[in-house]
């Protein structure tokens, strides 16, 4: 709980920050206070056995993790023997139990190591233990222990929802952390305390005699407002010394001084405020209290900032692979690829963060080093492709020696501080690939016409062949002079019937299945020009040439546009002939066999 009323004194103070906040700081968690955030989720979801909590414990890391910020986690330790009174009130006497309740108030007392919480605990570390974040075990209060941390400046913040860690001496306080979209973490600055309400250590400590906290039931009749009031009036310089030589005089100055608004009206109040939390009457007990609960926050029982057990926990753990598949097979049913799928790419960005900051230390001091000299390799091996995700830029990258993570999305930022010369290779292998690409067109085009030049000249040397027997034989029209000099080289073959369709942008060859011929609106029976385009020609190669006069063949040479020439297959066309039209078959047929 920590101080009564005082989140809602300190409100003015609260800061909502981005969740990228936290990247590369150090920050240390009251584990307690998760546990019961993530145990209420818990309750009113789904029945504790499903870990709802321990799944929420592991996204939370996870997304903590990708940020590089170093967690450590802070138990509670044995219960102060000030808090003995509200413990029990807390647990609704027994719900948890305490042994030897009645030891002397100065001792401190065991916690039940096989409460169901406490279990909660244990599987808390377990897990934390697999995803490399330590923990250190407290002496007495986790927040206490945290705060010292803090104070000593051994980590960035604490992660905590008892507000009481301001009067153990913490600087910064994270209260709530929310993830996913949009996520955030609720901040208060003891800075933002000190300047905007005039509140430091000593007087929040004062707030706490006053108003209540773990350590004492508060004295009756203050407000927020009034404890304020007394307090600000005395100022942080004094105020303790104050509290500890005058006691509950203090509080009866401000009581009977209307100009500092009167707090009870009566006797009986009067009385009643000279009461102590366990409603003794005795001034000299309620300074004596008022001396343990200053101490209680002033000297509290933790592990000192250069003790063994701190520079352990300050180190940089691995996460454990096989250990995380384990645990997550255990709690959530989880088989190791979808562990994997949740944690390897966050381990994989927490890694080039930390090749970041090396690169960004390395700078700071002078030595701007290639990254194929950086003592540390580089976790990046090389960039596939750009890829946008609500709005921000990412890259798709491939790593290397990631326990078989091959690929995944980190933000173009992140890559850009941590390896630039990527994002150059990346963009010189694009430019590449797109100069490839322009010249493999005109190849394919040179070939294309290539293709079209061959045919072209098969089609002439044939035509011309035929045109040859033709004339020796039956005066026939010249087809030479009939079809155009030159195929153009975007034209289009097909070979379904036998025909030759020219026109202004493509060249047809098709074949009659049964040879007849077309006959246009002359009716000749030969060719036609009333019914045909200006644009088409169309001549029949399948059949020899018909037989007509001199002057029949310059009047068919003065029309402009040819639609159909019939070569029919007659009984008295010549062998030489008959050779030349299975020629040109195969021919059109090799052609379809190749567009196929």
């Amino acid at each position: 709980m920590g101080v009564k009323n005082l989140w809602d004194i300190l409100e003015s103070c609260k800061k909502t920050l981005p969740l990228h906040h936290l990247q590369n700081k150090r920050v240390c968690v009251d584990l307690s206070c998760w546990m019961v955030q993530l145990q209420n989720v818990n309750k009113s979801h789904c029945p504790t056995n499903d870990k709802l909590y321990l799944k929420g414990l592991f996204h939370r890391l996870r997304a903590l993790i990708a940020l590089n910020c170093s967690l450590i986690f802070v138990t509670d330790g044995a219960i102060p023997a000030i808090k003995l009174s509200t413990y029990r009130r807390r647990l609704n006497v027994g719900n948890e139990a305490i042994q030897d309740a009645g030891n002397p108030r100065n001792v401190s007392v065991k916690r039940n190591k096989g409460s169901e919480f406490s279990c909660m605990i244990k599987e808390a570390k377990f897990l934390g233990v697999a995803l490399g974040v330590p923990c250190l075990d407290g002496i007495e209060e986790a927040e206490a222990q945290c705060a010292l941390l803090n104070s000593e400046s051994l980590c960035d913040g604490c992660f905590t929802s008892d507000s009481d860690a301001f009067l153990f001496g913490a600087r910064t306080v994270y209260r709530d952390i929310c993830l996913g979209e949009g996520g955030y973490v609720v901040c208060y600055e003891m800075d933002d305390i000190e300047r905007q309400l005039g509140f430091g250590r000593n007087s929040l400590i004062t707030l706490a005699i006053l108003l209540g906290s773990d350590y004492t039931q508060g004295i009756r009749g203050f407000g927020p407002e009034s404890a304020c009031q007394i307090v600000k009036s005395i100022g942080e310089s004094a105020v303790l010394q104050r509290f500890a030589s005058e006691g509950l005089s203090i509080a009866k100055k401000q009581k009977s001084s209307k100009k500092k608004g009167q707090m009870y009206k009566d006797k009986k109040n009067n009385a009643d405020s000279e009461r102590d939390f366990n409603g003794i009457e005795c001034d000299l007990a309620v300074d004596n209290k008022f001396l343990q609960v200053i101490n209680a926050y002033l000297m509290p029982k933790c592990h000192s900032a250069d003790s063994d057990a701190v520079h352990r926990v300050l180190a940089l753990y691995p996460f454990n692979h096989s250990q995380l598949h384990q645990i997550c097979a255990q709690f959530f049913d989880w088989p190791p690829e979808k562990t994997d799928e949740y944690i390897l790419p966050k381990i994989a960005e927490r890694n080039l963060r930390r090749f970041a900051n090396l690169r960004s230390t390395s700078s700071e001091l002078g030595l701007h080093l290639p990254i194929n000299e950086i003592p540390v390799k580089c976790p990046i091996s090389s960039i596939i492709k750009q890829r946008k995700f609500q709005g921000r830029d990412y890259f798709e990258v491939s790593w290397e020696d990631m326990d078989g993570l091959k690929a995944s999305a980190v933000p173009a930022d992140l890559v850009e501080s941590a390896c630039p010369e990527k994002i150059l290779e990346f963009h010189e292998r694009k430019a590449e690939k797109q100069k490839a690409a322009r010249r493999s067109r005109p190849k394919q085009s040179n070939k294309r016409a290539a293709e079209m030049k061959e045919i072209e000249d098969k089609l002439h040397k044939l035509l011309l062949d035929i045109e040859q027997e033709s004339s020796t034989t039956s005066n026939a029209v010249s087809l030479g002079a009939l079809l155009p000099q030159k195929i153009p080289t975007n034209a289009h073959v097909d070979l379904d019937e036998g025909r030759l369709h020219l026109n202004a942008k493509s060249v047809r060859i098709s074949r009659k299945d049964n040879g007849s011929s077309n006959v246009g609106s002359s009716g000749s029976g030969y060719y036609s020009t009333a019914s045909a385009s200006l644009e088409t020609e169309i001549i029949d190669l399948v059949s020899p040439p018909p037989r007509v006069h001199s002057h029949e063949v310059l009047k068919c040479q003065e029309v402009r546009n040819i639609d159909v020439i019939e070569l029919s297959d007659t009984d008295d066309a010549s062998p030489e002939h008959a050779r030349k039209a299975r020629e040109l078959r195969l021919f059109m047929a090799s052609v379809r066999d190749e567009n196929l």
